[in-house]
């Protein structure tokens, strides 16, 4: 029963970093240009954000320190000091496209004006947050997100092609008539989505939020294993969708409403409505995480108190950073700029500062001054470092792919 509660950690990880606004059109675009070819990306990023997350929910449970502490740690104070500028950049614009998609659904649920909206998610996350402790918010956002489920169920009925699938786990080259710049954008673009900073910045400060101890370490590996895995089912159903879906009509969905056309077509209204409240929980869980991972940054940084678990007044500081991380994400958005582009800026300048984290990270998981005798097995050290290889090409190669394609448009 402990590891079903606990499980809630890892849904909201997954389901928010997997299943956000920029996942949902993303992964469903990769799936109508490309088919099942980029099933593998997604299998990829999903085993190396489920290691570096084990890395981080270990070190929270033996060390006592997050994310932050280790890259000021192990960085540097200059260089730790500009992943966390770079980082905070990253975790503010995603926070401002969540906040967008939450408006957007609200929008398309209500039929009232989307700037309306925008102020209303603001105000009712920021009262979630205020009012509600950290355990309450994992619950309430992991498990509503599970509604996105639907999606599992409708790529299932539209009788996807399962060779293909199965071909598309292994990486292979696009098709002759296909783009190799494109296609390579979005093998990056996947694999950051996948495993963007701010997952794990939220899971080891929310493992410190609960205080965990050696004796939850089976729980933290059962919760990156499950948690994450699910979040994976939910990603390659969005593409099968995409594939087997958009593809066939020869559609390109770059609109949060086109993504779930899928649902209503299978299940009418019904099911229009139950993915409309999927997007919702899963888009405003991210926002949370996103806004919370800042301040859980800052603070570690500088060493200020900080905490859900703590009242608003025991942390000042802590307090008035994830605030203004929400209003400044609202002025953004305030402006008009579209949700969708937003984050996959997000997105693409996410996986650049990817290596400045998940180093320290790999650092300290094999420090035995820091470990002890849980330091990374010989299996554990040979897929973080494989993995922060695969970051550190992602991290190249990203901004040239963005310019070449212009932002996948071409």
């Amino acid at each position: 029963m402990k590891n079903i509660l606990g499980l809630a950690l890892g849904v909201m990880t997954a389901l928010g970093g997997f299943v956000d606004i920029g996942e949902l059109v993303f992964t469903t675009q990769a799936g109508a240009r490309f088919g099942y070819r980029l099933i593998w990306a997604v299998v990829l990023g999903t085993i190396g954000i489920i290691v570096f997350s084990e890395m981080c929910g270990r070190v929270a449970a033996i060390s006592e320190r997050a994310v932050f502490d280790t890259v000021r740690d192990k960085l540097g104070y200059k260089l730790g000091l500009v992943t966390l500028v770079a980082s905070n950049f990253v975790n503010l614009i995603t926070c401002a496209a969540e906040i967008g998609g939450v408006a957007i659904v609200l929008r398309l649920l209500s039929g009232m004006p989307y700037r309306s909206m925008l102020l209303a998610t603001v105000f009712v996350l920021i009262a979630i947050i205020w009012f509600t402790p950290f355990k309450g918010i994992e619950n309430f956002f992991g498990l509503a997100g599970l509604l996105m489920l639907i999606f599992v169920w409708v790529a299932i009925r539209l009788h996807p092609d399962w060779h293909a699938a199965a071909a598309g786990l292994l990486p292979r080259l696009p098709a002759a008539d296909q783009s190799l710049p494109l296609y390579l954008y979005f093998v990056v673009g996947i694999i950051s989505s996948v495993m963007m900073p701010y997952e794990v910045y939220f899971y080891s400060s929310g493992a410190i939020e609960e205080g965990w101890q050696v004796k939850d370490l089976k729980e933290n590996t059962f919760i990156c294993n499950v948690g994450f895995s699910l979040g994976s089912l939910l990603s390659i159903s969005i593409l099968l969708i995409g594939a087997a879906f958009f593809r066939k009509f020869g559609i390109i969905p770059e609109l949060l409403g086109t993504s779930a056309m899928s649902a209503p077509y299978m299940l009418g209204r019904v099911g229009l409505i139950i993915g409309l409240l999927g997007f919702l929980f899963c888009i405003g869980g991210s926002a949370v995480e996103t806004c919370l991972a800042g301040a859980y940054n800052t603070c570690q940084f500088f060493g200020q108190r900080w905490g859900r678990h703590l009242k608003p007044r025991q942390t000042p500081v802590f307090t008035t950073l994830w605030i203004i991380i929400f209003l400044l994400a609202l002025g953004i958005v305030m402006t008009g700029i579209d949700p969708v582009q937003l984050v996959e800026y997000s997105v693409i300048f996410a996986v650049v500062v990817l290596p400045l984290t998940y180093l320290p990270i790999l650092l300290v998981s094999k420090d035995k001054k820091y470990m002890g005798k849980h330091v990374n097995s010989r299996v554990d050290s040979a897929l973080g470092w494989i993995f922060f290889v695969v970051a550190t090409i992602c991290a190249l190669a990203a901004i040239p792919l963005m310019i070449i394609t212009k932002m996948g448009k071409g």
